[in-house]
Formats: C-alpha cells, sequence, structure tokens
C-alpha cells in the first residue's frame, strides 16, 4: 500500500497537515521517525536505523541501512526488542505500547503509514522513488516562518547539512549557506534556510512525480478544498467523516496564545486552531522593520 510522506521546514504546518489527513482514518500517524532528538526520535521500534544529523540526506548512495529500516515503518512493523534494548523509561514503555498497538492494528486493517516530517525534506526524493510514498512539502510565506522561528528562539546550524557531502553533490547550491556557518543573525539564517528549501522543493517537483507542493497559506485560507485536494492527491477518501473532523479541527478556538506544545505521546506540535485567524496574525511576529528585512533577502 502507497505511504504518505508530509515534509516541509519545521514549522511550516507539517503536523497539522499530516494530522488532517490521518483524520479519515485510512492512515497510521508517525511522528518525525528522523528527529535526532528524543523523544520524538530516537526511537528504533519505529525507525530501526541512527539518525546522527538534523536533515539526515538518505540517498540510493546511502540507503543500505535506511531502506530495510524505513522499509518496515511503511509497513507498520513495529520492532519491539529494538526499542525496549535503547529506550526503557516508563514514558518510553508507554510511547511503546501506543505506537506498537497503532502499528500492528494498522496493519492487520489494511491501513497506510502516513510519515510527518520535516527533517525528510531533502531526501523527499528518495521516499518517493524507492518508498513509492505520495509526498507532500509544505511551503509557508517567509514571514510567517521566520516569525514563528523568532517567537520559539530557534536557530539553524548550517554545518548539518554541509558536512553531508551527498548532500551538497546532489545539491551543489546549498554551498552558498556555508558563509553563514557560525553567524549570530538568527533571521538572516532563517531566511537563508527557506530560500534554500524553496529551491530544493521546486527542483524535486520537478524531477519527481510523486511529490506535489503545497501552500500553508492556502490550506489555512480555505482549508476544506485543500485538503480535499490533499486527500486526492493521497488516494484518500474524502468522507463525510474526514470532511468534519478536518472543519472542527481548522475551526477551533485557540486553546494557547503562544500556538505551540508537544503534546501526547507521539510529541506532536500539533493543536486545532482557527487556521484562517492564525493566517491573519502570523505576520504579528515580527517588527515592520524585520518584516520588511526578511521580504529583501527571501526575493533578492
Amino acid at each position: 500500500m502507497t505511504p504518505v510522506l508530509v515534509t516541509g521546514l519545521p514549522r511550516s504546518g507539517t503536523s497539522w497537515t499530516g494530522k488532517m489527513l490521518a483524520a479519515g482514518g485510512e492512515l497510521v500517524y508517525v511522528n518525525e521517525p528522523l528527529n535526532p532528538q528524543h523523544p520524538p526520535g530516537q526511537c528504533p521500534g519505529v525507525l530501526n536505523a541512527q539518525v546522527t544529523h538534523r536533515f539526515q540526506y538518505i540517498c540510493p548512495d546511502n540507503d543500505e541501512t535506511w531502506l530495510p529500516a524505513f522499509a518496515d515503518t511503511v509497513a507498520l512493523r513495529y520492532r519491539f526488542l529494538a526499542e525496549l534494548r535503547r529506550n526503557r523509561s516508563p514514558y518510553d514503555l508507554a510511547r511503546m505500547v501506543r505506537y506498537g498497538t497503532a502499528f500492528t492494528l494498522g496493519r492487520l486493517t489494511g491501513r497506510r503509514a502516513l510519515l510527518d516530517d520535516p527533517f525528510a525534506l531533502f531526501s523527499a526524493g528518495w521516499f518517493a522513488e524507492r518508498l513509492g510514498c505520495r509526498v507532500v512539502i509544505l511551503l509557508r510565506d517567509p514571514v510567517s516562518f521566520v516569525g514563528s522561528w523568532q517567537r520559539l528562539g530557534w536557530t539553524i546550524y548550517f554545518h548539518e547539512l554541509l558536512e553531508q557531502p551527498l548532500l551538497i553533490r546532489d545539491h551543489p547550491h546549498l554551498e552558498e549557506l556555508r558563509p553563514l556557518v557560525g553567524c549570530q543573525d538568527r533571521i538572516a539564517k532563517a531566511v537563508a534556510l527557506w530560500r534554500a528549501a524553496r529551491t530544493v522543493a521546486a527542483d524535486l517537483a520537478t524531477r519527481h512525480p510523486g511529490i506535489l507542493l503545497a501552500r500553508y497559506e492556502d490550506l489555512a485560507a480555505d482549508p476544506q478544498r485543500g485538503f480535499r485536494r490533499l486527500y486526492d492527491w493521497s488516494g484518500l477518501t474524502w468522507s463525510t467523516r474526514a470532511e468534519e473532523r478536518v472543519s472542527r479541527a481548522c475551526t477551533a478556538a485557540a486553546t494557547d496564545a503562544g500556538g505551540f506544545a508537544w503534546s501526547g505521546l507521539s510529541r506532536t506540535a500539533y493543536r486545532p486552531m482557527d487556521s484562517r485567524r492564525a493566517l491573519a496574525t502570523a505576520a504579528d511576529r515580527l517588527t515592520p522593520e524585520e518584516i520588511d528585512r526578511v521580504r529583501e533577502l527571501a526575493y533578492r
């Protein structure tokens, strides 16, 4: 059965989009198996391979370990013994029961795997070609993206990209990021990452028919229309159940002004929201001067 991958830079709406696609009940949601942080990553029951970098690059030249590991993941084969060897805290055991049960029931009932993983962005072509994934890459307006990263105090360490030779070989324009290694200007670095990701996404969508680009702003402005399109693309049924759940989740009142929380055993950042209101307030996180600077850097 065809798995689905939802990717894009962190804070581009991948968790929200993944949860909306899983709302119809045909998918088993798997959160960020390539995240090097535990949790949600470093869980060999979900992905029995060692992740060493953010944005770990996977291609046919280095997939000896990755291909069998992800073949298990998308087939919903949970590796209980591998998980127990590494993670045995009460939280880890509860998470193992949750994921192990979801994988087993999903496999027995004919559900498909949905991978929500922003760290798979640069490897999206491999997921499409080697695993047969239907891939959705989320793109977000640079002002909203940078504002979200600024509010959370996030930054990017470009050495994690640049020290992966196969990634630079296949996406040589990433060399343009090298002058920013060690830079303390978080806005400049976030915009540079956004520009690099936009270029990679456009290139991947051109070369791989199994990859679709989707704008976060389009989904937020018209969730019913946008997600129906993604359901069709992913081979999912746009059922009454899916329509009702998407509608409820995208018109919910915000429960936390911060808008971000690691919640539940899957450690997903998703929470129900009023998507149109969130879209209207996304630029409020930056000053007018910062907004002008972001746009100048993004589109120069």
